[in-house]
């Protein structure tokens, strides 16, 4: 068994964990290790799961962690990969076509409950029911963010996110303005942001900055809360293609306000850490 399985999601890319095969404990450190660039494997966060084995019928737990070290409440995109991981190790999903298995499966974070169906085990393409937002607000509010005032649109999906609608949108403003605002007094523990532009009624175009993770190409939990936000302030109507720098995935609105996303993703690699770096890491030397 493989000490990680790497999978990455429109280049929004996670490591599995599994603790059921690997002996890991997750702290901050650790995490920020694994996760760097240059001196670990390289992720945008961590995924340590399943928590306990996995039972027909009943939810199985995960834990996400960001690649600062702190730990995350929901990953839409962390949520689609560890339910392809799911599929192929523990036959929650159809493996082989000769062995059709159940395509469902309810993950539990901290932030709750949800299911995620595997529409397309070969291509990857998973649904997941992200649940219904809970806005901070009815309408926008102005926040300053260094020399500009913008309104934005706050609202909790399982994590905190921000919205913030605008004419044009570029990675280049979402590096400048995104830790001003992920990180502004009004939000003592930090939110995600999302700079939004609407294209038309069906189509919107993201640019991410994540408190945990920084700029990323793309993030499913922010695809979720975009939508939403475009949708309560009736610019879209109920079924959305977002944009994003790594590509496009599609949200859904539903008739009580529940979010619904399907996107793909897709397993990189696997590998074991070398001796020198899981003493690194702390773990000491497998038996």
């Amino acid at each position: 068994m493989s000490d990680f399985t790497k999978y990455q999601a429109l280049g929004n890319d996670y490591l599995v964990i599994d603790p059921l095969r690997v002996d890991f404990t997750a702290t901050a450190q650790t995490v920020r290790l694994l996760c760097d660039r240059h001196l670990g494997v390289g992720a945008d966060g961590v995924l340590i799961g399943p928590t306990a084995e996995p039972r027909p019928g009943e939810p199985v737990g995960l834990r996400i962690f960001n690649s600062d070290g702190s730990p995350c409440e929901k990953s839409g995109n962390g949520l689609r990969m560890f339910a392809l991981y799911l599929a192929e190790h523990y036959g929650a999903g159809p493996v082989r076509p000769e062995e059709p298995a159940e395509t469902s499966v309810v993950l539990r974070t901290v932030a709750g409950d949800s299911r995620a169906d595997i529409l397309d085990f070969a291509e990857g393409r998973v649904r997941v029911e992200m649940g219904v937002p809970a806005f901070a607000t009815d309408a926008p509010v102005g926040l300053t963010a260094g020399a500009r005032h913008l309104d934005v649109i706050g609202l909790h999906l399982g994590n905190p996110h921000t919205v913030v609608p605008l004419d044009e949108v570029s990675a280049d403003l979402a590096r400048e303005l995104g830790p001003l605002i992920a990180w502004h007094p009004a939000y003592p523990e930090g939110t995600n942001v999302q700079f939004l532009s609407v294209l038309d009624r069906g189509t919107i175009r993201i640019e991410v900055w994540e408190r945990g993770a920084g700029y990323t190409l793309a993030s499913g939990s922010s695809a979720c809360a975009a939508t939403a936000a475009a949708h309560r302030l009736g610019l879209v109507g109920e079924h959305v293609v977002v944009e994003m720098a790594g590509g496009t995935m599609e949200v859904s609105v539903g008739e009580q306000g529940e979010i619904t996303m399907t996107g793909t993703a897709e397993q990189v690699a696997t590998g074991d850490f070398s001796p020198a770096f899981r003493a690194r890491l702390g773990q000491g030397v497998p038996a």
